[in-house]
């Protein structure tokens, strides 16, 4: 069986696929896109675009996010929500959707599964009383220390072309992008 892309491993799981049972559809005798089966291809202009280079960086640290988070069960949105949590104990669903543009019907299914698997927990909010305050429990706060540092390896290991001070630049200029 083929290896699944990274941004198809981002993906919730689906049913299975139907078969494909025509042939030729690639034309000229090509069989796929494995190694030394495709010609060279020109990707110039789109090496331009801030948003390719952008995405195709991304799929590089999220193929190593992945593979290094899978012991903790941990997708990249999920580590997302427990560290904002973890950095802002009595946090409410609401900020942290607006901190990490995620739609709320999102964040309730990833705040129930965090809780069902006793990462989390809801206390009464102290100036608010319709809105809970989210925390990690000590299951949670374990997890996540352990799950940082192993962001951060990671991080290292993805950007080790990088010297400090381009990796500081490239940080900042990513942020004025998406903080327009």
């Amino acid at each position: 069986m083929p290896e699944t892309s990274t941004a198809n491993a981002m993906r919730r799981p689906r049913g299975p696929r139907k078969k494909d049972t025509s042939d030729g559809l690639l034309g000229d005798g090509a069989t796929g896109c494995g190694p030394g089966e495709a010609p060279e291809i020109d990707t110039s202009y789109l090496e331009t675009l801030l948003g390719y280079n952008a995405r195709r960086a991304a799929l590089t640290v999220i193929a190593l996010f992945l593979r290094r988070m899978a012991p903790y069960d941990l997708r990249p949105v999920d580590f997302s929500v427990l560290t904002v949590i973890a950095h802002n104990p009595g946090v409410t669903s609401r900020q942290i959707c607006a901190a990490l543009d995620i739609l709320p019907p999102n964040l309730v299914g990833m705040i129930k599964a965090l809780h069902k698997r006793g990462l989390i927990e809801r206390q009464p909010h102290p100036t608010d009383r319709r809105a809970q305050g989210l925390h990690l429990t000590p299951a949670g706060q374990l997890l996540h220390s352990q799950a940082q540092t192993t962001a951060t390896e990671l991080e290292k290991e993805a950007t080790q072309a990088l010297s400090a001070a381009e990796l500081q630049t490239l940080s900042q200029l990513l942020r004025k992008v998406y903080r327009r």
